[in-house]
């Protein structure tokens, strides 16, 4: 159905018209001067899109994002000029990276003060040009309706970002005011939208069928993807006798408890995984784009297929021998067709049962007991209380590799995570997110000290929505991926990551959400279950030990070398690391 202009309409009532036949039905952002004029289309249209008031226009941008993720639909940020579009680019490029539909629509000066120097005159459409798939400038009420539903338009079809940008003066324009040009015909656009099946190509299946077929010891990488092929990739994994491992991002793809998948894979995985990658002789990538090359197979070791929907994404990290393009499930279930069941369960016994020992490691670490606190207690205790249909939301830093270790997705349960723009922050407005798409759902967000202090503000707008989040903070009063990137990669000290020790605690209840603090591993259990008990938003600060190392989950020699070279000038931190490093789970991580 196409606009109805038989009342008069301001540009900025035009555009909230646009959205909502697309279905956007939720907006995050900030007011400003330069976008009052869609400001008040939105006052008066508050039945039917609600605003959700952020703290920061790049909090903003990631709810947006993540609502993209969670719904599979448009989301939607509106920032004012100047500044208030440049907060935005972080989330958007979020949203990009990931793949995510996002709409993102800011102010303009006045377009007669326009590249005049005036205030907060910078040009959005070119500062948007890269993060965005399609970016425009607005000068017509007459111009909103082709506009706005080519950039919802562009947004679904290429899974990423738009961006419109309206001058102050135009949101007010009303469209009997505006003159249109003889081919911009009223009601020429319309908001009907379909995806294609995306089958694959019958000889793709067959040269790709023809290499699992050969294939000894097959290992299945699965990333966000696959996310709706859930049934085929078990199916397939069990055909073949394949374990499954997961880039982040396609954390819950699979249950992390199945008996064919054995978890994370790189820097945050777990060692089954990475075994079975330095092992197999054959690769089956589906739907990931994981990015940390150095933990794939050698080149040349494995033959290789990859399922994508995009074939620009095709052999961008691995060798691909037989690429694959289509819709994940429609290919694994062609696939399946052509298979017969591989009876040799020897590659896949011997990763299983390293996976089992990975898991006494993994709770030996956790039960450490004393002072101070290990993180892992925090997280297996966090685990333990998540329910069946909890959405986990996670910052970046070492509480993403704690989680991704720690959490052990169910089948019903989902993941959020800035994934490859990898930024901190992040993690808080995802459950703000999470908790509006998601009402009467457990919320829980697992983010460290680091992430948390580039979001703070936003547990203001937790507790404006009255939002149940629970938020575990892992608090080391240190950057603490980064320290040990810092050792690792390169052998030098740690510089620059010691965090000022904050009280969030205090901060949360500043802020209205109740605020608790566990520093004893005793005590774990107990303010866990006061958290999850209270019915309102709760904040968990837990002082853990900064010392705890964050390593892969496999000995790298160079890793070794390289932090030993660090440790040799630290001399005041070398014996505490040393001791941490002889405890599990890091002594079965250093282990060949």
């Amino acid at each position: 159905m196409s606009i109805a202009t038989s009342q008069p309409k301001t540009a900025s009532h035009l555009l909230l018209d646009v959205l909502e036949q697309w279905g956007i039905d939720t907006i995050y952002g900030l007011p400003g001067d330069g976008i009052n004029g869609i400001m008040e289309a939105l006052r008066q249209r508050q039945d039917r899109i609600r605003f959700i008031l952020a703290r920061n226009e790049e909090g903003a941008a990631f709810m947006a994002c993540a609502h993209a993720k969670w719904t599979g639909k448009i989301g939607c940020c509106l920032a004012t000029t100047g500044p208030g579009g440049v907060h935005l680019l972080n989330g958007l490029y979020d949203a990009k990276f990931d793949r995510a539909p996002v709409l993102a629509i800011t102010g303009l000066p006045y377009q007669d003060l326009m590249q005049t120097h005036t205030q907060q005159d910078i040009d959005h459409t070119r500062l948007f040009s890269d993060v965005a798939a399609y970016s425009t400038a607005i000068f017509s009420a007459a111009h909103v309706e082709n506009a706005a539903s080519l950039a919802c338009r562009t947004a679904l079809a290429r899974r990423g970002v738009a961006h419109i940008a309206l001058p102050v003066d135009v949101q007010e324009q009303k469209l009997e005011e505006s003159e249109r040009s003889p081919r911009n015909k009223p009601g020429h656009v319309t908001a009907a939208y379909v995806e294609a099946e995306r089958h694959p190509n019958a000889d793709a299946i067959a040269n790709a069928a023809d290499i699992l077929g050969k294939g000894e010891k097959i290992v299945i990488l699965a990333g966000q993807g696959a996310v709706k092929a859930r049934v085929e990739l078990l199916e397939i994994a069990e055909l073949l006798g394949a374990p499954i491992v997961k880039a982040l991002l396609g954390k819950a793809v699979v249950p992390d408890h199945h008996p064919m998948v054995m978890g994370g894979v790189g820097y945050l995985g777990t060692r089954p995984s990475q075994q079975a990658l330095e092992e197999c002789d054959t690769l089956l990538i589906v739907g990931s784009g994981f990015p940390y090359i150095e933990y794939y197979p050698k080149p040349g070791q494995a033959r290789a297929i990859q399922i994508d929907i995009d074939p620009t994404r095709i052999s961008l990290r691995y060798p691909i021998e037989a690429p694959v393009v289509g819709d994940a499930a429609l290919s694994l279930r062609a696939l399946i067709e052509q298979l017969h069941p591989h009876a040799d369960r020897s590659f896949l016994e011997r990763i299983q049962r390293t996976k089992e020992a990975w898991l006494v490691s993994l709770e030996d670490g956790a039960e450490r007991e004393g002072q101070p606190l290990k993180p892992q207690r925090v997280v297996r205790d966090l685990d333990l209380r998540l329910a069946e249909d909890a959405i986990i939301v996670t910052d970046c830093g070492h509480n993403t590799g704690l989680a991704a270790q720690y959490v052990m997705m169910r089948s019903n349960q989902l993941f959020g995570v800035s994934g490859t723009l990898a930024c901190m922050g992040a993690g808080i407005p995802y459950a703000v997110a999470a908790a509006l798409v998601f009402p009467g759902r457990q919320v829980v967000a697992v983010v460290g000290d680091g992430g948390l202090s580039m979001s703070v503000a936003e547990l203001a707008t937790i507790r404006k929505y009255d939002l149940p989040i629970r938020i575990v903070v892992i608090n080391n009063s240190s950057l603490g991926q980064i320290q040990w990137e810092q050792m690792m990669f390169l052998g030098h000290p740690e510089f620059g990551c010691a965090l000022e020790p904050v009280n969030f605690a205090r901060i949360a209840e500043g802020c209205g959400l109740k605020g608790l603090r566990i520093t004893r591993s005793d005590e774990c259990a107990v303010i866990m279950d006061e958290a999850f008990a209270h019915p309102g938003p709760v904040l968990i600060d837990a002082v853990v030990d900064a010392a705890e190392p964050m390593l892969p989950p496999k000995r790298r020699e160079t890793y070794v070398e390289n932090m030993e070279k660090a440790l040799q000038q630290m001399p005041n931190a070398r014996s505490e690391i040393e001791r941490a490093m002889q405890e599990e789970p890091a002594r079965t991580a250093l282990q060949p």
